[in-house]
């Protein structure tokens, strides 16, 4: 349940807003669910409340890696910042170009950077409600390692977010990320390498470099 005023804000932008939904739900993974069904666009790209496009020009950037690389996805970079001072930069999430292997490097791009055509939501499925930190992960995993979408990568810092993200407020809730992690390919009929998952937290030391 938002407290942060988020109907009064967007109440200001409503002229801006073709669709303004606010219901009970099951928890974020819902909720976002319930907005892929609602788009009608052909493109779908998830903003979270703590985060924000560095520049006016972003979605114009990814718009134009659609129609250059004739892609089902982009990925970029990502800024995490400080909570109240968003021009103070906490770590850097440097996505590089996929490979067939980066996954089980521990590698995943950025939620937030993660934009998807519709149509790939229709044929491989949305978020799994099973999930309560990594459903963005197993999705992610989903599309682009076990079916193999066609990705494309936009080389620039394009998302802005606020440290504090769910799965990493704690240590915890990093173990419990870490477990659904594993559950995630799982589910998906996929092994990882022994280091994959191992791997996967310790590449956000090198963010902080």
């Amino acid at each position: 349940m938002s407290t942060d005023d988020t109907l009064k804000i967007a109440e200001n932008y409503k002229s801006n807003i073709s669709k303004l939904v606010s219901q009970k739900d099951k928890g974020l993974y819902d909720a976002i669910n319930t907005g892929i069904e609602l788009a009608t666009g052909d493109i779908i790209g998830i903003l979270h409340s703590d985060d924000f496009y560095i520049g006016s020009d972003v979605i114009e950037k990814y718009v134009n890696i659609f129609e250059k690389e004739k892609t089902d996805a982009v990925y970029a970079d990502l800024y995490y910042v400080n909570k109240e001072n968003t021009e103070k930069v906490v770590r850097k999430w440097k996505s590089g170009f996929y490979n067939k292997n980066s996954f089980l490097n521990g590698w995943m791009p950025p939620h937030p950077t993660f934009f998807v055509k519709k149509e790939i939501y229709d044929r491989y499925g949305k978020y799994n409600l099973d999930f309560k930190t990594a459903a963005d992960y197993e999705l992610m995993l989903r599309f682009i390692f076990k079916h193999q979408i066609k990705i494309a990568y936009l080389p620039e810092f394009t998302i802005k977010m606020r440290v504090g993200g769910k799965s990493n407020v704690t240590v915890k809730n990093r173990v419990n990320a870490n477990l659904e992690d594993r559950k995630a390919w799982e589910i998906n009929g996929l092994k990882p390498k022994f280091y994959t998952l191992y791997l996967k937290p310790l590449r956000k030391i090198l963010q902080f470099f």
